[in-house]
C-alpha cells in the first residue's frame, strides 16, 4: 500500500479506512492532542467526548522522560516501545496521527516525528486534523475499546536529536541553519511566552518560520510549491543541514514535516528548545526586543 508511507493522508482516505473496518492491528489512528496549561483544555477529556472512530489517545506528557525538569522530553526506546505497544501498535502497523487544535495541526507532527525517530516510518499525519474532519462532515464517536497489546521494538536515531550544548556550539560556529517555529512576537521578544518562568526572544543565528505558516487558512498543509517558496524566502537551503527549535520541541516538528514533504527527511530537533535555552543560557546568548533575562 503506497498510502502507508505518505507523510500526509486525507480525511477521505481515513474515512474510507474507518468505513471499511480497516482500523486494527495493521492500521491505528491516534488522537495526539496536547495543549499548553494556559489554554485550560483537557485533551484526554475531549477525546472521551468525541474522536475519530477506532482511534486511541496518545499522551505526549505521559510518553516522555519523567526525570527531566523540562516538559515532555523524549522517552527512552524501551518506554516508547511499551507505550505504543499498549496502543495496539506493532512494527508493521500504519499509524495515522491527528490533533484537535484550531490550527488544523499543532501537536500531531511531534508524534509523527517521534515514531520516525524511533525507527517507524509507517506513519502519517491526517491533513487538516480534527478541524477539517468535522468541517467535511466525517463521523465522530465517544465509544472506545482498548486495542489488544502488540509487541513494538523501537530503534532510536539519536543523531536526529540536538542538545543545548550542540546548539550553543552552533551559535559560535554557525555551521548549521536553525529554524525557530514560534510566533514572530515570541521570537522577537515582543509577545509573552506561554510559560510564566520564561521570557521571549531567540538565540543567535536562528531563522524564524512560525509553524502556522506551513498551513493554509483551512489548516491543511501547503502544497510543495508554496512550502519551497517559504523556505526560500526565509533564506533556508534544504540541501544543507537544518535543525528545528520552538518552545518545547512540539511545533518544531512542523519544520521537519515540511522539509520531509519536499524530499528532505532528517531535519533534527532541539528537544529542549526555548524552554531549556532560556533557563540555561547566559543573558548575552538571548536576543530580545523585550525584557532582558536577569543574571
Amino acid at each position: 500500500m503506497a498510502a502507508q508511507i505518505r507523510a500526509l493522508v486525507s480525511g477521505q482516505w481515513v474515512a474510507d479506512a474507518v468505513r471499511n473496518n480497516l482500523v486494527g492491528p495493521k492500521l491505528r489512528i491516534l488522537d495526539t492532542s496536547w495543549y499548553l496549561p494556559k489554554t485550560k483544555r483537557d485533551p484526554r477529556a475531549e477525546f472521551a467526548q468525541k474522536h475519530i472512530p477506532g482511534s486511541s489517545f496518545f499522551d505526549i506528557d505521559e510518553c516522555s522522560d519523567k526525570n527531566s525538569a523540562l516538559d515532555h522530553m523524549l522517552p527512552t526506546s524501551s518506554h516508547f516501545s511499551q507505550y505504543v505497544g499498549d496502543l495496539g501498535i506493532g512494527n508493521d502497523t500504519h499509524v495515522v496521527v491527528y490533533d484537535t487544535s484550531g490550527f488544523g495541526s499543532f501537536s500531531a507532527p511531534r508524534v509523527w516525528w517521534m515514531f520516525r525517530l524511533f525507527g517507524h516510518s509507517l506513519v502519517s499525519v491526517l491533513d487538516g486534523g480534527m478541524r477539517n474532519w468535522l468541517d467535511e462532515g466525517y463521523p465522530v464517536t465517544s465509544e472506545y475499546s482498548k486495542p489488544e497489546r502488540r509487541e513494538f521494538k523501537a530503534a532510536m536515531n539519536q543523531s536526529w536529536v540536538k542538545s543545548y550544548e550542540e546548539l550553543l556550539e552552533n551559535t559560535r560556529t554557525k555551521q548549521v541553519q536553525v529554524v525557530d517555529a514560534r510566533s514572530a512576537g515570541r521570537f522577537r521578544g515582543t509577545e509573552p511566552e506561554p510559560r510564566d518562568d520564561t521570557l521571549p526572544g531567540h538565540f543567535d543565528g536562528a531563522i524564524n518560520m512560525p509553524f502556522t505558516s506551513f498551513m493554509d487558512a483551512s489548516g491543511k498543509e501547503l502544497g510543495t510549491e508554496d512550502l519551497s517558496k517559504l523556505f526560500r524566502e526565509a533564506g533556508v537551503d534544504l540541501e544543507q543541514p537544518l535543525w528545528a527549535s520552538c518552545g518545547s520541541g512540539v511545533t518544531a516538528c512542523h519544520v521537519v514535516l515540511a522539509a520531509h514533504l519536499l524530499g528532505h527527511p532528517g531535519v533534527c530537533v532541539y528537544d529542549g528548545s526555548w524552554s531549556e535555552w532560556f533557563k540555561r543560557a547566559s543573558p548575552d546568548h538571548i536576543i530580545t526586543e523585550g525584557e532582558r533575562k536577569k543574571v
